[in-house]
C-alpha cells in the first residue's frame, strides 16, 4: 500500500493526533475481539456448528410469532454468512424455498439458493426476481447493513437507503399476509420508517433480541399482515 501523502506528493509525517487516533482504533479492536471470543452466544454457535450467532436473535424473533411454517418461501437480504438461512433452512426441513442474497461471496449451504451480488443495482435486483420466477413470497428478512465508517451522519443515511430498498421488494414480492422482518438502527428516519410499515402491515412491532448486543443500535422491526393495499 502507498504512503499517505501531503499535497507536494511527498510522504506525509505521522502527526501526534494520527498515532492518537491508531492507539484508539487498536483499543477498540482490542475491546472488541475480547468481547466476541466471550460472548456465549458466539460460542454456542460454534458448539453447534452456525455459521454466526446472528442465527439466535432469528430464532428468538421467528418462534415467538410462529413465523416459519412447512412450504414457505423465504428470501433473505444480506444473508452472509449465512447464519439465518442456515437456521430458516433447518427449521424448514425438506420443504419450501430458501433464496439469500448479499453483496458479499457466501460458502455454499445445502438448500439454499444464493446470488451473489449488489441489491443496490437494479441489475441484481432482476437476477433475484428471475430466480423465484413469479413465485409468491411468504417472507422477507434483512439483516442488511452498510459498512460502518463511525460517523453516525453517514452510516445512518446508508442504513435507512438498505431499509428503503428492502421494504421496496417486499412491497412488490411479498404476498399479501405475509411477513417482513428487518434490521435497523434507531436514529434520523427509523421512525419515519417504522410509520411506513404500519401502513403497509397489520401488525407491526419492534424488538431487540437477547442475543443483540445491548449496545448495539439495532432493532428489529416486524411487520406481519400484509396489506392487500398500502393505507
Amino acid at each position: 500500500m502507498a504512503a499517505p501523502t501531503n499535497g507536494s506528493g511527498a510522504p506525509r509525517r505521522s502527526v501526534p493526533g494520527d498515532l492518537a487516533d491508531m492507539a484508539t482504533r487498536s483499543k477498540s479492536s482490542q475491546r472488541w475481539l475480547k468481547e466476541h471470543f466471550s460472548d456465549p452466544y458466539v460460542k454456542k454457535a460454534q458448539a453447534e456448528g452456525l455459521r454466526s450467532r446472528a442465527a439466535y436473535k432469528l430464532e428468538e424473533l421467528l418462534e415467538r410469532d410462529r413465523l416459519l411454517k412447512p412450504g414457505m418461501v423465504v428470501v433473505d437480504l444480506g444473508a452472509a454468512p449465512g447464519g439465518w438461512s442456515q437456521f430458516v433452512r433447518q427449521a424448514l426441513g425438506d420443504s419450501g424455498r430458501v433464496v439469500a442474497m448479499d453483496i458479499l461471496d457466501m460458502p455454499p449451504l445445502a438448500g439454499v439458493e444464493f446470488l451473489h451480488g449488489d441489491f443496490r443495482e437494479d441489475s441484481v435486483l432482476s437476477q433475484l426476481e428471475a430466480m423465484l420466477d413469479g413465485a409468491p413470497v411468504d417472507l422477507v428478512l434483512s439483516d442488511m447493513a452498510p459498512n460502518k465508517s463511525g460517523v453516525d451522519a453517514v452510516d445512518q443515511p446508508r442504513m435507512m437507503h438498505l431499509a428503503e430498498l428492502a421494504m421496496e421488494f417486499a412491497d412488490g414480492h411479498l404476498k399479501p399476509g405475509g411477513a417482513f422482518l428487518i434490521k435497523l438502527f434507531q436514529g434520523a428516519g427509523s421512525d419515519d420508517y417504522i410509520r411506513e410499515l404500519r401502513r403497509r402491515y397489520d401488525k407491526v412491532a419492534i424488538r431487540k433480541p437477547d442475543a443483540s448486543r445491548k449496545r448495539s443500535p439495532e432493532v428489529y422491526a416486524l411487520g406481519q399482515g400484509k396489506r392487500t393495499q398500502i393505507k
